[in-house]
């Protein structure tokens, strides 16, 4: 019996942990092409496993309530273009202090 496996198909609430591609599009009212295009260019959050995409539901989730929060346009390439200058600042200041 593996009852100390996490069931990871299905989240505390009874939704998905992750969705595919299709299904995240589907959701998201985007063909899959769009939003594998977004994958690639780092502006939209994905777990990469070797030759396929899953699309945390919780990423899904915080966008939408983003946007009904602000009451306006959750721009995701903006958010990753700040994450990405994030990363780059802590990558250069990361080094050694000699």
């Amino acid at each position: 019996m593996r009852s100390w496996v996490m069931d990871s198909t299905t989240t505390s609430a009874g939704g998905p942990a992750f969705y595919t591609v299709p299904e995240a599009a589907r959701v998201l009212r985007v063909t899959p092409a769009t939003l594998y295009r977004a994958i690639r260019d780092d502006a939209f959050p994905a777990v990469r496993i070797r030759t396929r995409y899953v699309i945390p539901a919780s990423a899904v989730d915080r966008l939408a309530a983003q946007a009904a929060e602000s009451g306006g346009c959750v721009d995701v390439a903006a958010m990753a273009a700040q994450r990405r200058t994030a990363r780059e600042i802590a990558r250069m200041g990361g080094g050694a202090s000699w």
